[in-house]
């Protein structure tokens, strides 16, 4: 269920992360990762990971005797738990490290989401790097990202529009456009497409 998540390269590295999960879940829920999908193209590659995962979170201790990559495909997997402080910890801690490119799908992903918190952080940390890479995978997706765009919009204006008055100054705006590259015109190019 992870192995689609990575390139094949990684498959030793997936299956020993993936081994280290806990099978125990939240609140005892039956399933560990959601039916639902992400799906995303990278390097002309299908990119599939859960959209949730139910599994309680790896302890510290465990993800420091792993490998760097291994540590960041964990850290991958995390950014898909039903526990957003969970979510925040794991992506936090990718982007502290020299991330590949095959973890800027669970990047991006993340940031479509409703937890200003982690809007707030990721733009922090990506607003002083060059994000060229993460912007070629958000246009190898245009119509995914567009409505991840549109999406990170619904929630300002259901949850944040009170606090945020001006949508022009949201940090979700901000990151979107100046980090991963959108604007107006991929929403023509992706009309185009279509």
């Amino acid at each position: 269920m992870f192995q689609d998540g990575f390139p094949n390269l990684l498959r030793d590295d997936v299956n020993k992360a993936v081994g280290l999960i806990p099978h125990k879940t939240y609140s005892n829920v039956t399933i560990g990762v959601s039916q639902d999908i992400i799906q995303y193209f990278q390097d002309n590659k299908v990119i599939r990971f859960p959209y949730r995962i139910y599994y309680i979170d790896i302890s510290d201790e465990v993800i420091q005797n792993l490998s760097v990559r291994q540590k960041m495909i964990l850290h991958c997997i995390y950014s898909r738990s039903c526990d957003g402080f969970v979510r925040q910890k794991h992506i936090y801690s990718l982007l502290q490290m020299d991330y590949e490119d095959w973890t800027i799908p669970y990047i991006v992903k993340i940031c479509d989401e409703y937890v200003v918190e982690i809007l707030e952080m990721n733009y922090d940390f990506l607003k002083e790097e060059d994000t060229e890479r993460i912007k070629k995978f958000c246009l190898e997706n245009i119509e995914l990202f567009c409505k991840s765009y549109n999406r990170m919009t619904s929630y300002w204006n259901e949850y944040y529009k009170y606090k945020y008055k001006n949508f022009q100054h949201y940090i979700g705006r901000k990151l979107f456009r100046e980090c991963f590259g959108y604007s107006r015109s991929m929403e023509r190019r992706k009309k185009r497409n279509l």
